[in-house]
């Protein structure tokens, strides 16, 4: 969320000043009272589109494959706006002035029905919906000043009046994203104890508390997406990362997470991944930076369903790619994005984030940019030009997108799309003479595609870098196919494609046939050579782990560097053809198009044609050798030849 280049965010990091904030949670409350939630919004618009949605490339999609673009905005409140000093009862201590009690704003000032006919004249489909994880747990009422406007929320905590916020959106026809944005009911985003999903809890706790979430709306239709969490940011003395495998692994937490929401919750919700909004110290001279999405090229996410990811970033004119956004104590001499080229800025856009959207990827998802914004009183011409020129690159890229924020107080916050005085009367983008409007119009009614969204070929990385990786719900339900190994599977409806030599990372795939297992739960797991045919050594002097006849590989498991098991499982057909062996012990042996990408960055790789499909995994376990993968076989069949074309 913005901060005015005033406040210094992350400026205390730079003097090294460590600000807590007390709080106090108690036991989850108790399940929604959606029935009665309901008789407080009774505005509702007939969508165009039918929930869940779901992923096909870089697009989503909904229930019946046609495009859904995330054209949303924030509506904030409920993640909290206490700024963390002075008192929390004045409202001078709040962001803006507003204090938002805990809950989405504008409840104190206008009718929800009139809130949710507002947004639709803004032309919206989604709203992202944070809130903090002390919200969950909160037991104690709001004022009944702070819903003044809507009576029938007198004596609600704030997670009833989120339930209430909640259904009234979906009633309403608006795609909901719930958003983990703090764990402290305060204002985000600087050094102030909501740096990380485990700051101040642990890592089961933040993904609890997320289960708790997905369930609690699981029956609301159009609770489309849980955004896992805002901004991972460093603290003072620690930068998150992506995949060094301890307690500030974003990358891991947030697999943890997502597969037990798929997994124990909600299996309809896509699962929204920002990237890594800032590491190191922003004084000039030391590293710092805002890697964002760059990790994902080399490392990206496999769920247990495959169509459900989607990446996230941030974008605001006063940051930059290594600004922090502070002036003062913070600031360095690092270029803001509001002073780059219009070429520069996309340069930037692309490397950062929307590279994830080329096609054929390991890492290949929608990206939706969640947060962006400017004020209505901005005056200096750079904001501005930045505004326009990041505006026209999501138009011309056909990107999803949300605003911050969607709603504010008149006099307050003047970034708000949509103002509301004491008396309820509204003002902000829609009326004349505010100057975002020419640059929003053409974002909101820009060309893009629309219609069925054919399937595409999905690729997916498997990696046992720190772990299991076992993406599959039908290998899951076998239980531990090779105990004490670190193992790996492909998401159901794929198959192994590729392995490295070093380092354990795998690549799975369902181009050409799609879902080649058969209905039943069969599944082989190979440890030693009683597979191999006779006279039918493709590796001579080299261990053969090969799937019996008819079966495929899905999955591998490692002891330490070395090839522990092959899992394979049955076709739903046939699969003859003769097989090819192919060497990566020595370089890279990849098909020309590198489909599916660089899986397994500064290891040799190998992988099977689009045609193939890999049946047996060679290695040596001669002294002196690595026992890693060396080789694959891989088999040509006519069902895979003729719907690879």
């Amino acid at each position: 969320m913005p901060m005015p280049p005033a406040v210094l965010r992350l400026a205390v990091t730079a003097a090294g000043l460590l600000l807590t904030a007390t709080t106090t949670t108690v036991a989850s409350a108790a399940a929604p009272p959606h029935a009665a939630a309901r008789a407080a919004a009774d505005a509702t618009d007939e969508p165009t589109w039918t929930a869940p949605l779901s992923t096909r490339g870089r697009y989503v999609v909904d229930a019946h494959g046609d495009r859904f673009r995330l054209k949303g905005a924030n509506w904030d409140g409920a993640q909290g706006s206490w700024t963390g000093s002075g008192s929390a009862a004045d409202p001078a201590e709040h962001h803006a002035g507003q204090d938002s009690h805990g809950i989405p704003l504008g409840l104190d000032r206008t009718p929800l029905p009139q809130l949710l006919a507002d947004f639709h004249q803004l032309g919206i489909n989604t709203v992202r919906l944070p809130f903090s994880n002390e919200m969950i747990h909160s037991t104690s009422s709001v004022p009944d000043s702070a819903v003044a406007a809507n009576p029938a929320l007198h004596g609600r905590t704030p997670l009833e009046i989120y339930d209430t916020v909640v259904d009234a959106l979906s009633r309403s026809g608006f795609a909901v994203i719930l958003n983990n944005h703090t764990n402290t009911s305060r204002w985000c985003c600087g050094v102030d104890g909501n740096e990380r999903w485990n700051t101040g809890q642990s890592t089961t706790q933040w993904a609890d508390d997320w289960v708790f979430m997905a369930r609690r709306y699981a029956t609301v239709p159009r609770v489309v997406g849980a955004d896992l969490y805002n901004e991972v940011r460093r603290d003072v003395l620690d930068d998150p990362n992506w995949g060094l495998g301890d307690d500030h692994d974003w990358y891991r937490a947030a697999r943890l997470a997502a597969d037990r929401i798929l997994t124990e919750a909600d299996p309809r919700l896509l699962i929204v991944i920002e990237g890594i909004n800032w590491t190191g110290v922003p004084v000039d001279g030391l590293p710092h930076g805002r890697p964002v999405l760059t990790p994902a090229r080399t490392l990206s996410h496999t769920l247990v369903d495959s169509r459900k990811l989607v990446y996230s970033a941030h974008f605001y004119g006063y940051t930059g790619p290594h600004h922090s956004g502070a002036t003062g104590i913070g600031e360095t001499h690092d270029a803001r994005y509001q002073d780059l080229s219009r070429s520069e800025l996309a340069a930037a856009l692309d490397d950062e984030a929307f590279f994830v959207q080329e096609d054929g990827r390991h890492y290949t998802a929608p990206v939706w940019v969640s947060e962006f914004g400017i004020g209505s009183s901005e005056t200096n011409p750079a904001a501005r030009a930045w505004f326009g020129n990041v505006t026209d690159y999501f138009a011309d890229h056909d990107a999803d997108f949300a605003f911050w924020p969607l709603v504010g107080f008149e006099g307050h916050d003047d970034w708000a799309l949509l103002r509301y005085d004491g008396a309820g009367h509204r003002s902000g983008i829609l009326d004349p003479g505010d100057w975002r409007a020419t640059a929003w119009g053409h974002l909101m009614t820009a060309p893009g595609r629309t219609g069925p969204v054919a399937s595409v070929p999905l690729w997916r990385m498997l990696d046992t870098d720190h772990g299991d990786a076992v993406a599959s719900l039908r290998v899951r339900a076998t239980g531990d196919w090779d105990r004490g190994a670190y193992k790996a599977a492909c998401p159901d409806g794929t198959r192994l494609a590729g392995l490295s030599h070093t380092g354990g990372r795998g690549l799975c795939t369902d181009v050409g046939a799609g879902d080649l297992r058969a209905g039943d739960a069969r599944q082989t797991v190979v440890t030693d050579e009683r597979y191999v045919p006779a006279g039918g050594d493709w590796a001579s002097g080299y261990t053969k782990y090969q799937c019996p006849a008819g079966q495929f590989l899905i999955g591998y498991s490692l002891r330490g560097a070395g090839v522990s098991a092959a899992l394979c499982v049955p076709a739903r057909a046939g699969l003859p053809g003769a097989g090819r062996t192919v060497w990566f012990d020595r370089s890279d042996n990849r098909p020309a198009d590198a489909a599916g990408g660089d899986f397994a960055y500064g290891a040799y790789k190998g992988q099977c044609a689009a045609d193939e499909y890999a049946a047996g995994i060679a290695f040596t376990t001669r002294v002196g050798s690595r026992p890693g993968p060396a080789a694959l076989l891989c088999r040509g069949s006519q069902l895979l030849r003729a719907r690879a074309r």
